[in-house]
């Protein structure tokens, strides 16, 4: 039956934002815009036109036509309503710009219904929109499994526990959200569509207030009373209980404690499974022996499980480890599923009877010892209702886990590699069959692809064997899947392809089952992990958008903004959103996010940094952003300086909070400027953070012990020189030396082969040793290995003055001459050595003792840089040199080849020789007369000239130039990094009560002022330093009026970053948008009211013909 509907509907959006920004003469408002669109649709008359006219197919959806509050039950929808209902979801998603816009448009949808639902939302929009995406979407994909979407119901249901929710409230939540659809589908959304859309709608409001009647006086018993005798705190408790799934409160509140310790109830207790296997007696005795009453569930239960004779059962403790777990989930359905699932797994490997009658009743009997005031017949019934949930749960899986792990290993193990081939290739080819969607985020290779399938397989097989083990790597992989971005709704169709591809192999009935509820167990753990992972932050970070990050933790509570920057905790698993942004290569969001941590902002009664926080959870942050992320360091090294834009007699006050890179967690010393100096970045360690903390270590310890073991090599230097350069010459016949010049020159000798040798030959020796076992080997030329520590210029210095040593020892004429007759200690006999090697070698010698002195530049910068500018620049001498050797050789051959008459060429040692000598400006200029005379070699030399003195040696000079230009800017950055290196090194080998006295007098305790009278954040050290130097006419705190409360966010800072102008223009384009999607609708709504009008004209008219024809 057919039937015309003319519905007239008449609304005005309520603009929750006045645009108040822009211009006074171009205010505008969303309403006076919309009312403008709505005004021009009226004709003539002044009666306003219809939205739409159409024709609807009245849908008979039976008892669900109204909210049902008064049962709960599984409900069945006509398969054409399903599919027509969830076409239609899918439809408006794909409408919008995105998954987050259209939970925008539900989020406005529903608070611009009726202003009696706006005091529900307390929740910021942008959490809210994506809580009613991520709810609607898992109840539109369960429509077709009423169990399922049963649960899902309930659990829903448990999270609104605390909400008035009425059927009026319920009948506006359906007409907002039916409204929003039929104005974005327009005529695509159908009868079915409508009808499925408000039998969901009415399901969902009668469960919620069914619910909420019948289980919240329950739930809450049980909260009060758990929270009473675990001694947790009471919004803890809260926070978790009535809102476990919601994706954006997952994150910690800044606590880094582990959270293994807060999920494991025997954490506070970590002899609990140790007293579960001893046995009563040993549990009553240690009990006594320590005199103290139990006080917590977890030891009152133990102590009443000893008294009452179940101390030998094992089991209870494996209960025990996730009771609490459970009663924490008591209100979520899912999850209290999963935890009874992965219990009964664990249970099923314990050997002996199990019988949970006996567990009901040491809990019941230790929760009445620690609630005894408030214990009632109401908390008997709550907790029984609650353990006669878990012990049917448990009882509908117990004994099955034996069985179907045999029979799934032994299906696993049957398959060879063409099975697990096509295995993989037909999982893959069902997945993206049923879904299509799915193949746009398997972008890896197809090897890649068949080795998930295969760790897929092998988790079905290990989650029986070991689950507790897998829950946890589960939970890894599915807060790294937060950072993917992959849609939950794909987990399902999975899971089914891969159950279907296994049943087309025909394995045991038993094996079937076994991998198919295993895959769902390991599904429901990661989409529960995703869920509560998944927060705006991360969603955020997903799009690299640093404007988008700055508004989803602008809703984020004062005193947990920065723990929700830096840690996202599911279950025993944590993930940084800061760690994930830097290795998904989102650097735009991860700059912001530091830039939000190192803002100091305050309000009257706290200052909130959070440097404290970043170092705390990332201690290692400085080796993070130095080995994956350089360009974030400078970022992180700007917010830790505070400049005061108050100027008082030329100086400016600075705070540099240092103190986490000077000092670790323990106290010791923080590697940051070991890693710094890794990076080789001149430009980093001449920031002002840099320079002040490593220049304090310098000037404080580092360079005294530095300069004490130098002292030891000057020391050696003198002596060398007293008995090789300055009393061997004293007398110009070595024969008249005395006797106690002898005895001085050898005692000097000595001295030098003993100590500096000794030294030098035991430091090689233990750098060699250290290098092999840590295995620092590197090749030269990638053939030749050696140990890395040579690959230092300074200890190639130390090794070639060692073998120098060696060689003078081996050659000292004193140690040959020592059995001679004559002389004591002479250095004159027959049969010494050659006494020119000795003194050449001798003379190398002196050369590295002075060469290895030059690290004594480092007291200065300047001298330093300079010296490392000469070093770096030798590369292109060195070219020259390797140049002009080659022309030598070239011309001295050529030459030599010639018929002539020149005594300087006449053969090509003698030629190379000559022009040499030319090249250096030493040749003989007498000689060139000889030259003149042979023409060839007149012109041989000339070109040769030409070449060398004109070409070459002004080329050496432009690219001497070009390489110090290139240096100069940074050679203080070298000098410093060479520092660097040295103050790490230094400082290893310094006294633990040294390094603490030290740290003392830094002061990093105590609080320091921003301002006169304005003490403000500790952890630094204050400075003074020229106004002109760093200007700043901004002040770097920001500080807010208002309401004091951690609990509160921050005040919108919309002129920050320039996103106010762009904010404007997204609000006035959405505005614009709106208006010209309802007057289309308008348009068409009117025409069809036109056209119907003349066709009712026409048959009136045609009728009257008729009346006419008719009377005639």
């Amino acid at each position: 039956q057919q039937r015309t509907l003319r519905r007239t509907r008449r609304k005005r959006c309520r603009c929750t934002e006045a645009m108040d920004d822009f211009d006074d003469e171009g205010d505008v408002e969303e309403t006076e815009f919309l009312d403008e669109a709505e005004d021009g649709e009226k004709d003539a008359s002044g009666d306003e036109i219809p939205e739409e006219l159409n024709e609807e197919e009245v849908i008979d959806i039976g008892a669900l036509a109204e909210v049902q509050d008064k049962v709960f039950e599984e409900i069945q929808l006509p398969s054409d309503i399903i599919e027509e209902a969830q076409a239609g979801w899918n439809s408006f998603i794909q409408m919008s710009s995105s998954r987050d816009a259209a939970g925008e448009a539900i989020y406005a949808a529903l608070f611009d219904a009726a202003p009696s639902l706006q005091s529900l939302f307390k929740t910021p929009r942008s959490v809210m929109a994506m809580r009613f995406m991520n709810g609607l979407t898992g109840i539109m994909n369960a429509l077709s499994t009423p169990h399922a979407l049963k649960v899902m119901v309930e659990t829903l249901g448990f999270q609104h526990l605390d909400l008035d929710v009425t059927v009026p409230r319920v009948a506006i939540f359906r007409d907002a959200i039916v409204d929003l659809f039929d104005m974005e589908l327009g005529t695509r959304f159908t009868s079915k569509m409508r009808a499925g859309l408000c039998a969901i709608m009415n399901y969902v409001g009668g469960a919620i207030i069914y619910i909420r009647r019948e289980y919240a006086g329950r739930i809450k018993i049980l909260n009060s009373s758990w929270r009473t005798a675990s001694n947790k705190d009471a919004s803890d408790l809260e926070e978790a209980c009535l809102e476990p799934p919601n994706p954006d409160g997952a994150a910690g509140d800044g606590d880094h404690t582990d959270a293994k310790d807060k999920d494991d109830p025997n954490a506070s207790d970590p002899n609990a499974k140790a007293q579960a296997k001893t046995g009563g007696t040993s549990l009553i005795s240690q009990i006594q022996s320590q005199m103290q009453v139990p006080k917590t569930f977890n030891e009152m239960f133990l102590f009443n499980a000893a008294v009452m004779g179940f101390g030998n059962s094992g089991w209870m403790h494996l209960v025990l480890e996730q009771f609490d777990a459970m009663v924490t989930n008591v209100a979520n359905s899912y999850r209290l599923q999963e935890e009874c699932d992965v219990l009964s797994l664990v249970l099923a490997q314990y050997e002996g009877d199990i019988i949970l009658s006996e567990f009901k009743a040491v809990m019941l009997a230790s929760l009445r010892s620690l609630v005894p005031k408030d214990w009632d017949s109401a908390h008997e019934v709550a907790w029984n209702w609650f353990w006669e949930n878990v012990e049917r749960m448990l009882k509908a899986i117990m004994g099955k886990p034996t069985v179907q792990q045999a029979s799934l290993e032994r299906f696993i193990m049957s398959l060879d590699e063409d099975n697990l081939t096509y295995l993989r290739r037909e999982i893959y080819k069902r997945f993206f069959t049923v879904a299509p969607a799915g193949q746009d985020h398997f972008k890896q290779s197809t090897t890649r692809l068949y080795w998930i399938a295969d760790k897929v397989i092998e988790m079905t097989s290990e989650m029986y064997r070991d689950p507790k083990k897998l829950v946890e790597d589960i939970s890894a992989l599915g807060l790294r899947h937060v950072g993917y971005g992959i849609p939950t709704e794909f987990f399902a169709p999975f899971v089914s392809s891969a159950v279907d591809a296994v049943k087309t192999i025909n394995p045991e009935e038993i094996a079937q089952e076994a991998f198919r509820w295993s895959l769902t167990l390991v599904s429901k753990i990661l989409v529960r992990t995703i869920l509560e992972g998944s927060t705006i932050v991360m969603k955020a970070i997903n799009t690299n958008d640093a404007k988008q990050l700055r508004k989803a933790i602008s809703v984020a509570p004062r005193g947990k903004r920065a723990s929700e920057l830096l840690n996202i905790t599911v279950g025993t698993q944590s993930i940084s959103p800061l760690y994930w942004a830097i290795e998904s290569g989102s650097l735009n969001t991860a700059k912001a996010m530091l830039e939000d941590l190192l803002v100091i902002r305050a309000d009257r009664d706290n200052y909130y940094y959070g440097c404290d926080q970043l170092f705390e959870r990332h201690p290692e942050i400085i080796h993070k952003l130095t080995s994956d992320a350089p360009n974030l360091l400078r970022t992180l090294l700007d917010g830790l300086v505070w400049r005061s834009r108050l100027i008082l007699q030329g100086q400016r006050r600075v705070n540099y909070y240092v103190k986490h890179l000077v000092q670790n967690a323990d106290g010791g010393f923080n590697q940051a400027l070991e890693w710094i100096v890794e990076g080789q970045d001149p430009k980093i360690i001449c920031h002002d953070v840099v320079v002040l903390f490593a220049d304090m270590l310098w000037s404080g310890l580092a360079g005294h012990f530095f300069l004490l073991g130098r002292c030891y090599f000057l020391f050696t230097l003198a002596v060398f020189i007293t008995g090789q350069s300055i009393l061997p010459q004293l007398h110009e016949d070595p024969s008249n030396q005395t006797n106690a010049e002898r005895i001085a020159i050898f005692t000097c000798r000595i001295l030098i082969y003993v100590f500096s040798m000794g030294q030098l030959f035991v430091n090689q020796v233990r750098c060699l040793v250290s290098d092999c076992r840590s295995g620092h080997i590197v090749r030269l030329f990638k053939v030749i290995p050696f140990p890395e520590y040579l690959t230092n210029m300074m200890q190639v210095g130390n090794l070639a003055l060692m073998l120098c040593l060696l060689v003078l020892c081996t050659q000292d004429p004193i140690f040959h001459c020592i059995n001679n007759e004559g002389q004591l200690f002479t250095q004159h006999c027959d049969g010494q050595p050659n006494i020119e090697v000795y003194s050449t070698l001798s003379m190398v010698a002196m050369l590295l003792y002075w060469a290895l002195l030059l690290d004594l530049t480092i007291f200065s910068m300047q001298i330093s840089a300079f010296t490392l500018v000469c070093g770096r620049v030798l590369s292109e001498l060195g070219l020259f040199i390797g140049s002009l050797i080659f022309l030598i050789i070239t011309f001295a051959s050529s030459i030599s080849a010639l018929n002539h008459n020149c005594s300087d060429f006449t053969n090509i040692p003698a030629g190379a020789l000559s022009l040499m000598e030319i090249s250096l400006g030493m040749f003989p200029s007498e000689h060139f007369h000889q030259i003149q005379e042979e023409v060839a070699v007149l012109l041989t030399v000339s070109l040769f000239i030409i070449i060398v003195i004109i070409f070459l040696l002004n080329l050496l000079v432009a690219q001497l130039n070009g390489a110090y230009g290139a240096v100069y800017d940074d050679m203080v950055g070298y000098a410093r990094l060479t520092r660097g290196s040295i103050i790490v090194s230094a400082l290893g080998g310094i006294s633990v009560k040294r390094w603490d006295r030290y740290l003392e007098t830094l002061g990093f305790e105590e609080r320091l002022e921003f301002n006169e009278g304005d003490v403000g954040l500790a952890g630094g050290i204050q400075v003074t330093e020229p106004a002109n130097e760093h200007p700043t006419t901004v002040e770097n705190i920001r500080r807010f009026g208002g309401s004091t409360s951690p609990a509160m966010p921050w005040p919108a800072e919309e002129h920050l970053q320039g996103d106010g102008a762009e904010d404007k223009l997204d609000r006035l384009e959405k505005i614009i948008l709106r208006a010209t999607k309802k007057m289309t609708k308008k348009n068409k709504a009117a025409n069809s009211s036109s056209i119907s009008q003349s066709q009712q004209s026409g048959s009136s008219a045609r009728s009257a013909d008729d009346d006419n024809e008719s009377d005639r």
